[in-house]
C-alpha cells in the first residue's frame, strides 16, 4: 500500500513472512482470523485478548451476519497492546471481560474491507455498532487514532489489517464514559474518580453529557489530581464550583478530534484559554497549559465517546 513508509513496509514483510512460514505442513491452507493470531507471535496478546473476551470461536468460523461469511479485523499488534501496559494474560486480567469483548468487536466489521477501499474521510461500521473513521496524515493512513501498518492479510473467513494502537470506544457520552472508569467497568482499578467528582461538583455534568455538544476532553487521572494539590475527594468537593469549572473547561476543546486529526500547535479551550501541543510523534503528542511548568503526557489517547473524544493525561491542565 502506497501509504506505508519504509519502517512499516519492513514490519509488514516480517509479519507476512511469519504468517506464511508458521507451519509448512499446512502451507496451502489459509488460516482463519483467529488462526493468524495464534500462528503469528506479533499478535500473541491479541490471541490472549480473544480468549479472555470469548471471541476465539467467532473469529475462527464463518460470519453468519454477512452473505460473504467474512469479517474484517483491524488487529492491534503486541506493541499496540503494550502501549496500554497490556503485555500478557496477567495484565489483560486487569480489564473487565465485557469491556475487552466490546473492544475486540470495535476492531471487527462484517464483510471484507480491502485496503484500497480505505480512504481519507471515509467511515466503517464496527460490529459494536459504533463507526470508525479513516484519516490521512502525511504518508500514513489511520483508523481513528491508530496507524494502519499492514493491509490485506487474507484469512479463510475474512481480511486482517494490522494497527499500531488499540482502539477504544465506550458507546456512551463523556460523563458516562468517565463513570465507567470510576466504577471499574473498564479497568478493575478505577482511574478517574477525582475527575468525576470534579465534574459533578462543578455543575458541568449536563454540558458534558449533552448529545448536542461535542468535545475533545483531556481527562486527568486520579494521580494527576493528587499531584495538583487535591489530596482527597473531599478536597475536590470543597473547592468552589466556579474554580472547578475554570479548571475543567481548560481541559475541553470544542469538536471531538482523534490525535491523528490534530494538526495545529495550539488550541483554544472552552474556557477561553490556550493549550500548546508538541509535534505529533508515534501517534500522540503532549499538552501544556499556562499554569503548569511541564507538559502533560497522554496515558490513554483516542477514547471514542458518543459526543466526543477523550484523551487520558497525567497532569491537570491548570489555566
Amino acid at each position: 500500500m502506497k501509504n506505508l513508509n519504509i519502517k512499516s513496509a519492513v514490519l509488514a514483510l516480517t509479519l507476512l513472512t511469519t504468517i506464511v512460514s508458521c507451519d509448512t505442513d499446512y502451507k496451502d491452507e489459509t488460516p482463519s482470523i483467529a488462526g493468524i493470531a495464534v500462528a503469528n507471535p506479533n499478535f500473541s496478546t491479541l490471541e490472549g485478548a480473544a480468549v479472555q473476551g470469548g471471541l476465539v470461536g467467532v473469529l475462527s468460523n464463518s460470519n453468519p451476519n454477512d452473505p460473504s461469511g467474512h469479517y474484517t479485523v483491524f488487529a492491534p499488534t503486541n506493541d499496540a497492546f503494550a502501549r496500554l501496559g497490556l503485555v500478557d494474560a496477567g495484565t489483560l486480567g486487569g480489564l473487565q471481560n465485557t469491556f475487552l469483548t466490546n473492544t475486540l468487536l470495535y476492531h471487527t466489521s462484517n464483510g471484507d474491507l480491502a485496503g484500497t477501499s480505505i480512504k481519507n474521510g471515509g467511515t466503517s461500521a464496527s460490529a459494536l455498532g459504533v463507526n470508525r473513521r479513516f484519516i490521512s496524515r502525511g504518508a500514513d493512513l489511520y483508523i481513528n487514532g491508530s496507524k494502519i501498518i499492514l493491509t490485506d492479510v487474507n484469512a479463510s473467513n475474512g481480511t486482517v489489517h494490522a494497527i499500531d494502537k488499540v482502539m477504544i470506544a465506550t458507546g456512551v457520552n463523556i460523563v458516562e464514559s468517565a463513570l465507567l472508569l470510576k466504577d471499574a467497568k473498564v479497568f478493575k482499578a478505577p482511574e478517574l474518580t477525582f475527575l468525576v467528582q470534579a465534574v459533578i461538583s462543578s455543575g458541568l455534568a449536563p454540558v458534558l453529557s449533552d448529545a448536542n455538544n461535542n468535545f475533545t476532553i483531556y481527562a486527568p487521572t486520579d494521580a494527576a489530581f493528587k499531584a495538583a494539590g487535591f489530596a482527597t475527594l473531599e478536597d475536590v468537593k470543597n473547592t468552589p464550583a466556579a474554580t472547578l469549572q475554570a479548571v475543567l473547561l481548560n481541559h475541553a476543546i470544542p469538536g471531538g478530534k482523534f490525535t491523528s486529526e490534530q494538526t495545529a500547535t495550539t488550541a483554544v479551550t472552552a474556557g477561553g484559554g490556550t493549550l500548546t501541543y508538541s509535534p505529533f510523534l508515534n501517534g500522540v503528542f503532549t499538552v501544556k497549559s499556562n499554569g503548569i511548568p511541564t507538559a502533560a503526557t497522554m496515558v490513554i489517547p483516542d477514547i471514542q465517546c458518543s459526543n466526543g473524544i477523550v484523551h487520558v493525561i497525567d497532569k491537570v491542565l491548570i489555566p
